[in-house]
C-alpha cells in the first residue's frame, strides 16, 4: 500500500474513533455550551494536541514499555480515572449555580483553561494510546517512510481538532445554549454522572489487571 493509502486508512479509522461518545465529547460540548464558542474551539484544539501526543508516544514505542511494565499501565489508568472523577465532582458542585446568558456569551472566557482541561481529559485515558499503537502497528510498514512520520501528527491533529470543532460550533449555537441555561442543573448532573462513571470504570479496569 502506498504512503497516501496508509495515511487515508489511519485517518479514517481515527475519525470513527473520535466520533464515538466519551469523556472528550462531554467536556468539549459542555465547555462550548456553558462558556463561549471561543472556549469550545480552544477545547477542540486541546483534544487535537492530546491526539498528537498519543500519536508521538505510539510511534516512539511507549506501548512496548507499558506491556513490559504492567504496573505502569495500571498507574496510568488509575490516575486517568481519578482525573475524570475530579472533573465529575467539579461539574456536580457547580450544577446549582446559575449562569446568565450574557455571562456565557461575553464573560467567563478562558480559552487557555479550556484548552488545558480538554488536553488533560484527552490524556487521562491511556487506552487511547493503545488504539493509536494498534492502528500504527497494523497499517504502518516496519520502516516508516519519512513523509508519513511528518504528516501523521498533522493528520491526527486535523481529525481530532476538526471533529471537536464541529461539536463546539454546534453546541455553542444560540438554541443549544438557551436549552442548557433552562435545564442547567439537570444537564450538569447528567454530565457529571457520565464523567464519574467513565472515571470509575477506568479505575476498576486498571485495578482488575492481573
Amino acid at each position: 500500500m502506498s504512503s497516501a493509502g496508509i495515511f487515508i486508512s489511519i485517518m479514517a479509522a481515527l475519525a470513527v474513533g473520535a466520533m464515538s461518545p466519551g469523556p472528550s465529547f462531554v467536556v468539549v460540548s459542555r465547555i462550548a455550551i456553558s462558556r463561549s464558542r471561543l472556549d469550545g474551539l480552544a477545547a477542540a484544539f486541546g483534544m487535537g494536541a492530546g491526539g498528537v501526543v498519543f500519536a508521538g508516544l505510539a510511534l516512539a514505542g511507549l506501548t512496548a514499555l507499558l506491556s513490559q511494565f504492567e504496573w505502569l499501565y495500571v498507574l496510568l489508568k488509575v490516575a486517568g480515572g481519578a482525573y475524570l472523577l475530579y472533573i465529575a465532582v467539579n461539574i456536580w458542585r457547580g450544577a446549582g449555580k446559575p449562569i446568565e446568558l450574557s455571562d456565557a456569551v461575553n464573560g467567563h472566557r478562558a480559552p487557555m483553561r479550556s484548552f488545558i482541561t480538554a488536553l488533560l481529559t484527552q490524556l487521562s485515558n491511556p487506552k487511547t494510546i493503545i488504539v493509536y499503537a494498534s492502528l500504527f502497528a497494523a497499517l504502518l510498514p516496519r520502516a516508516v517512510p519519512l513523509d508519513l512520520l511528518v504528516v501523521l501528527p498533522v493528520g491526527v491533529f486535523a481529525v481530532e481538532a476538526g471533529w471537536y470543532s464541529i461539536v463546539a460550533l454546534a453546541f455553542s449555537a444560540r438554541h443549544p445554549r438557551r436549552l442548557y441555561l433552562h435545564a442547567k442543573s439537570w444537564i450538569d448532573r447528567a454530565a457529571s454522572a457520565v464523567m464519574g462513571g467513565l472515571g470509575l470504570r477506568l479505575i476498576l479496569s486498571g485495578l482488575s489487571v492481573r
